[in-house]
C-alpha cells in the first residue's frame, strides 16, 4: 500500500515538474525574443544582396551601342574571335555569374580601346543590359529606363551560356539592308557606279580616283567624323569595298565584316579559323553575289555577300604546305577567273599567280614568276639550279584592260642575291633573274604570258618594282598612247606600252643613287658601281629597301591629268657594319637620312604625265604611309605616321583640311556616297612592314633632327569614316 502511494506521489510530482519546466521554457523563450528584439534595434539593417534589373528598352538601346562599337571585335552574337574573348560563352558565364556589378562595369568601361570617350555612361548601362540579356537574364519591364547605377552595390545574376554562337552570323535587322544588294556584273566592274567603291583601287585601271565631288575645295573644311568602328589590332593593310550601301572589309585575323556604310553597324561577320599565324593582307574582292577572301593558310574562300555563308573553299597547293608563302594581295577577278598572287619567301619555287574558276572554285591555271630551267627566261638565273632560285612574289592586285584582254602584275625581286652578283660569262646565260622586278602581261582566261618588261635586272638591294600598275591614256611624242605606269622603291617611274610592253619614258624623283643613267630608247638602267654590294667599306645607298615608293598606291586624276605619288625619303649605310642583313651577299645595313632632307621624310609629289614634268610637291617630317585618293572635287587625301589625315588642293598642294586620328593609318583610302551624302573612309591601327619600317626609322632620326614625334597613346585599330555636316 505504501509503495503504491509513493508511486502516485511521484507521478504527480513529475507532472508538476513537467508543467513548471514547460512554463519556465516558454518564459525563457519570451525573454530571448525580447532580448533579440532589443539588441536588433542597436544593429545596422541586414540587407539581402540585390541583383541587376533592366528594361527591354535598355536592351534594345544597348544593342545599337554594341553593334556600332563592339560587334566588329566581339562578334555579332557576342561570340568573340581568335584572341578576343566572347561575351556569351561558358567562360564568360563562369567568370561573371553573381559577380559585383561595379567590377564588371570597370572592365566594360575600358572598351573600346583608346576610344572610351565615344561611349557615355548611359551607353555603358545599356551595354550591361544588352550583354546580360544575351546571357539568359530577362528584362523586367518593356519600356521603362531603370536606374542601373554602375557604382551601385548590385550583383550580376546567374548567367546562362548563349548557344547562338556560329562561325558566321547575321545581325538582327540586317536583312533589309542586305536585300538591297544588287548583283555585281562584269560591266559594273568595267564602269563602276560613282557612288560605289568596287575594287581595291576603285577601278580596273587602278586610278584610285572617284568622280564624286560633293566634298570639294569649298566644302572640305566642313568634313567631320561620321562614325568609327573599332577593329582588332593586327598586321593588315585593308582596302574597303562598298556596294549598295554595304561596306565589306577584311580585318585581322582572317575575318570579313559586312557593315552598314551609313553608320558602322555590323551586318554580318565571318572569321576563318586557321592554325597558321595571321599574315598581312590588302583586302577582298566582290563579284556577282560573292565576296572572295584570301586566308593565311593559302585558301581562297567564296562567301555569300548577303549572309557571309561559305560557298566554296579552294586550297592553293604548294611543295611545303604554308611555310614561307602568303596571300597578301586582294583577289583580282576578271570574267570567270579569280586571280590570286602568291608571296614566297622561300627557296626553291618562288612566287606565282593562280587562276581559279569563279563559280566552282577549281584551279584554271598557274603562272610561275620564276622560270624553270629550260623554260623561256630560265637561262637568266646565272646558271643556278631551281633549288637556289627564290622570290618573284606577287603581292599587289593587278590592273585589267578589257580592249586588250590583258591583266598586268608587278613581280618582286629575289632574296638569294649572292649567286647572281657577278655573271658566269657563259654564252646564253645572264644574271638578269626574270621575271623579278618586271611588269608581266597575262591573258586572264589562260594565264599565258603575252609580254614582259623588266624595269631593273639583278636587283641586289631589295628594291621591289612590284607595286600597282595603272593604265593611263597619255600623250607621248605627239601621239596618244595607252600606257602601263608604275614605280619601284627607287622612286623611278616607268611607262610602257600596254599592248606590247615597249618602253616609252622614265621619270626619276631624285631620291636614289643606284641608277646613273636611263637609256631613252629601251629604258635600260646603268648601275652606279659605287653601290654594288661589298664588305670593304660603308657606303650610302639611296633609296632604302623601305622604299621611296612602296605598297601605298598612287592616284591619277583623269580630269586634271595629274598623278599623285606617296613618297618617302630615306637611305641606307651598307657595308661591313650595320644593324641587320636581309640578302645573301651578307652586306650589313642600317638606316640613314637622305642627304639634304632637312628633317623631312614624307613627300607627296604631283606629276603632269602628258608633259612628263613635275608639278607641286609637299614635304613633311612624318612619312606618308597610306594610299593617295584623288577626287573630282579637286581633293587629294593622304595619311601619315604622325596620325594626320589630310586633304590637299590637287592644283596647288595646299592643305585644306586635316584630322588627327588616334592611331596610325595603314590602308587604302576610299570614298563613296549613300542617299546623297559623300563619305571618306580610312583604317588606322592595323600595321605591316611599311608602317613598322618607317616608324622604326622615324624613331631613330626624329629627335636628333628636331622632328616632332607624336607619341600620344595609341587608340587601337578602327575604321574612321568622315562626311560633310548633314
Amino acid at each position: 500500500m505504501l509503495k503504491r502511494k509513493i508511486e502516485r506521489r511521484g507521478k504527480k510530482l513529475r507532472k508538476l515538474e513537467g508543467r513548471q519546466l514547460k512554463r519556465l521554457m516558454n518564459f525563457a523563450r519570451g525573454l530571448l525574443s525580447i532580448a533579440l528584439s532589443l539588441s536588433l534595434l542597436a544593429l545596422p539593417e541586414i540587407v539581402t544582396a540585390q541583383t541587376v534589373t533592366f528594361s527591354e528598352a535598355q536592351v534594345q538601346e544597348g544593342k545599337q551601342v554594341y553593334d556600332l562599337n563592339c560587334a566588329s571585335c566581339h562578334g555579332v552574337n557576342l561570340e568573340g574571335a581568335a584572341v578576343i574573348p566572347g561575351l556569351s560563352d561558358a567562360t564568360f558565364a563562369s567568370k561573371w555569374s553573381e559577380a559585383p556589378l561595379e567590377q564588371f562595369a570597370r572592365d566594360l568601361q575600358r572598351m573600346p580601346p583608346g576610344n572610351q570617350d565615344a561611349i557615355s555612361e548611359e551607353n555603358y548601362r545599356q551595354l550591361v543590359a544588352y550583354i546580360l540579356s544575351n546571357n539568359g537574364v530577362a528584362s523586367v519591364t518593356d519600356d521603362e529606363t531603370i536606374d542601373l547605377g554602375l557604382q551601385a552595390d548590385l550583383y550580376l545574376p546567374q548567367l546562362i551560356e548563349n548557344s547562338r554562337v556560329r562561325n558566321f552570323v547575321i545581325a538582327e535587322g540586317a536583312a533589309q539592308i542586305l536585300n538591297n544588294y544588287t548583283t555585281v556584273t562584269q560591266d559594273m566592274l568595267l564602269n563602276p557606279p560613282e557612288e560605289d567603291w568596287l575594287l581595291w583601287q576603285g577601278s580596273y585601271d587602278n586610278h584610285g580616283f572617284s568622280r564624286l565631288d560633293k566634298i570639294n575645295r569649298q566644302t572640305v573644311t566642313d568634313l567631320e567624323l561620321s562614325w568609327r568602328m573599332p577593329l582588332q589590332t593586327g598586321v593588315n593593310n585593308p582596302g574597303p569595298i562598298v556596294h549598295d550601301g554595304v561596306m565589306y572589309l577584311f580585318t585581322f585575323p582572317d575575318t570579313v565584316l559586312a557593315i552598314d556604310a551609313r553608320n558602322g553597324a555590323l551586318l554580318w561577320r565571318y572569321e576563318y579559323q586557321s592554325e597558321v599565324a595571321a599574315s598581312q593582307k590588302k583586302g577582298i574582292a566582290l563579284f556577282g553575289d560573292t565576296v572572295y577572301m584570301p586566308t593565311s593558310d593559302l585558301h581562297v574562300l567564296a562567301l555569300n555577300a548577303r549572309s557571309g555563308e561559305l560557298e566554296w573553299d579552294y586550297e592553293i597547293k604548294t611543295d611545303e604546305k604554308y611555310e614561307g608563302y602568303h596571300l597578301r594581295m586582294a583577289p583580282f577577278i576578271v570574267g570567270d577567273t579569280v586571280i590570286q598572287g602568291i608571296t614566297s619567301l622561300r627557296i626553291p619555287e618562288g612566287g606565282w599567280i593562280e587562276g581559279i574558276d569563279r563559280e566552282t572554285g577549281a584551279q584554271k591555271w598557274r603562272f610561275y614568276t620564276i622560270p624553270r630551267p629550260g623554260e623561256p627566261g630560265g637561262n637568266t638565273w646565272n646558271g643556278i639550279p631551281m633549288e637556289e632560285r627564290s622570290g618573284g612574289s606577287v603581292w599587289n592586285a593587278g590592273a585589267y584592260d578589257p580592249e586588250l584582254n590583258l591583266v598586268y602584275f608587278g613581280v618582286a625581286p629575289t632574296y638569294n642575291t649572292a649567286p647572281l652578283l657577278y655573271p658566269v660569262n657563259i654564252d646564253g646565260i645572264t644574271n638578269d633573274a626574270l621575271y623579278t622586278n618586271a611588269t608581266i602581261a597575262l591573258n586572264p582566261d589562260s594565264g599565258e604570258l603575252v609580254w614582259h618588261y623588266q624595269h631593273i635586272e639583278n636587283d641586289q638591294w631589295d628594291l621591289d618594282w612590284a607595286f600597282e600598275r595603272q593604265i593611263i591614256n597619255i600623250s607621248f611624242e605627239g601621239e596618244k598612247r595607252k600606257a602601263v605606269i608604275n614605280m619601284g622603291k627607287l622612286g623611278i617611274l616607268d611607262a610602257v606600252d600596254a599592248a606590247t610592253g615597249e618602253f616609252l619614258f622614265s621619270m626619276d624623283m631624285g631620291l636614289q643613287n643606284v641608277v646613273t643613267a636611263i637609256n631613252p630608247e629601251t629604258g635600260y638602267k646603268t648601275i652606279n658601281p659605287y653601290t654594288i654590294p661589298q664588305l670593304e667599306e660603308q657606303r650610302l645607298i639611296c633609296s632604302n629597301h623601305y622604299g621611296a615608293k612602296s605598297w601605298p598606291p598612287a592616284a591619277f586624276n583623269p580630269i586634271s591629268r595629274k598623278l599623285f605619288l606617296p613618297l618617302n625619303e630615306g637611305c641606307l649605310e651598307v657595308g661591313p657594319d650595320g644593324r641587320y642583313q636581309i640578302l645573301t651577299t651578307n652586306i650589313q645595313m642600317r638606316e640613314a637620312l637622305f642627304p639634304g632632307s632637312n628633317g623631312n621624310m614624307g613627300r607627296i609629289q604631283a606629276l603632269d604625265l602628258d608633259t612628263q614634268e613635275f608639278d607641286w610637291r609637299h614635304r613633311q617630317p612624318s612619312p606618308v604611309i597610306s594610299s593617295i585618293l584623288a577626287t573630282a572635287g579637286g581633293i587629294v587625301f593622304a595619311g601619315d605616321l604622325n596620325r594626320h589625315f589630310r586633304a590637299f588642293d590637287d592644283d596647288t598642294g595646299e592643305i585644306l583640311w586635316e584630322a588627327l586620328l588616334d592611331d596610325v593609318p595603314s590602308s587604302t583610302i576610299i570614298t563613296y556616297e549613300i542617299e546623297g551624302i559623300q563619305y571618306v573612309a580610312i583604317v588606322a591601327g592595323q600595321t605591316g612592314y611599311h608602317v613598322n619600317d618607317w616608324a622604326r626609322m622615324y624613331g631613330i632620326f626624329a629627335e636628333p633632327e628636331g622632328m616632332p614625334v607624336n607619341d600620344a597613346p595609341k587608340g587601337g585599330a578602327a575604321i574612321w569614316v568622315y562626311a560633310l555636316e548633314h
